[in-house]
């Protein structure tokens, strides 16, 4: 199937949304960037990754004030240095997303690369999501969550995911109309999901 698309991956802590995309991503001959968004960001900024990697996909609440005072604008580097960690991780991101995009086709993951990349007319913008069971074990067998605390880390991982989405985008995180597929895997396999969505850009090439 020849492939064009960008295709950018919102997801539910524990549906296996990031598996997900890396098997899309090598299904399709393409590219898939996750935590690899953070490395990139590092080495254009010179910061420790792992002072990146503590605040990634977590918002606050300074950019739009930044922005309101004419301190930053999308594109330049003025003012940059005085915003918080949060907000220069976002803002060295969206150039970046930008600038993959403008590259070649590629899976993205998180980073509110659908609302960064909204003006791209050759996107597919994907919501994973799975019942609580189901990424309740999945938090216990993969990410080592202790069984007793999986949904209280499935809960807070995934406000914090919608904060972050919701206060950069101005848009609700995991609403359907925000995305062109909404994907429960709950029943499905990393490879049946993966045929869902190839179907789905077959059916809509």
């Amino acid at each position: 199937m020849a492939y064009e698309r960008i295709i950018t991956i919102s997801r539910q802590f524990g549906s296996g949304g990031r598996e997900i995309g890396e098997a899309l991503a090598e299904s399709l001959g393409i590219k898939c960037y996750d935590k690899e968004l953070i490395s990139l960001a590092a080495k254009e900024s010179g910061v420790d990754p792992e002072v990146f990697n503590d605040v990634d996909e977590k918002a606050t609440n300074s950019l739009l004030y930044s922005l309101s005072l004419g301190l930053y604008s999308f594109g330049s580097n003025f003012g940059a240095d005085s915003l918080p960690v949060n907000d220069k991780l976002y803002l060295l991101q969206h150039k970046i997303i930008k600038k993959l995009a403008s590259e070649e086709p590629c899976v993205i993951v998180g980073r509110c690369a659908d609302y960064v990349l909204k003006d791209n007319k050759n996107i597919l913008r994907l919501f994973i999501c799975a019942d609580m069971d189901y990424r309740i074990e999945r938090a216990v067998e993969l990410k080592g969550v202790k069984r007793e605390k999986a949904a209280q880390v499935i809960n807070k991982t995934d406000k914090s995911r919608a904060n972050y989405y919701n206060f950069y985008s101005g848009m609700k995180w995991g609403e359907p109309a925000n995305y062109d597929l909404c994907v429960n895997r709950t029943k499905l396999s990393t490879e049946q999901a993966v045929g869902v969505i190839k179907g789905y850009l077959e059916a809509t090439k």
